[in-house]
């Protein structure tokens, strides 16, 4: 015997009418973030002092930790030590210090890590 509640029934409907907003709500951010294409430039190198930290980037030559496969190609130091980074396929950046705050430039990039790192020293990325 099917025995729904008023209760169980405005909870459905308030579960679905939740999934539709937020659905809704990535659909919107998804279409406000940049897109890359196959023919997009490789970001301007840079090499500043930023918050008293030095910070630099640009090409990779195949010569850093992970070859440039993850960064597009691009490198990023903090102090002469690597920062290591990843392109999204929207053409937005992560890091491994900010992975769920992607930024337009590889200069944001590194400038957000300076400040989330907060003075301390930046540690290499080791995988075990």
């Amino acid at each position: 015997m099917s025995s729904i509640t008023r209760r169980r029934a405005l909870g459905v409907a308030a579960g679905a009418a939740g999934a539709a907003a937020g659905l809704a709500a990535a659909g919107s951010a998804t279409a406000a973030a940049p897109r890359a294409t196959a023919a997009e430039p490789v970001p301007a190198s840079f090499d500043e002092v930023y918050q008293g930290r030095r910070i630099k980037g640009g090409p990779s030559h195949g010569g850093d930790h992970h070859g440039g496969h993850h960064g597009g190609g691009y490198s990023v130091t903090i102090d002469g030590r690597e920062l290591h980074v990843m392109r999204n396929a929207d053409g937005t950046w992560i890091s491994v210090i900010n992975h769920y705050e992607p930024v337009a430039t590889p200069r944001a990039l590194a400038r957000a890590a300076v400040r989330e790192l907060q003075g301390a020293p930046l540690v290499p990325l080791t995988l075990a």
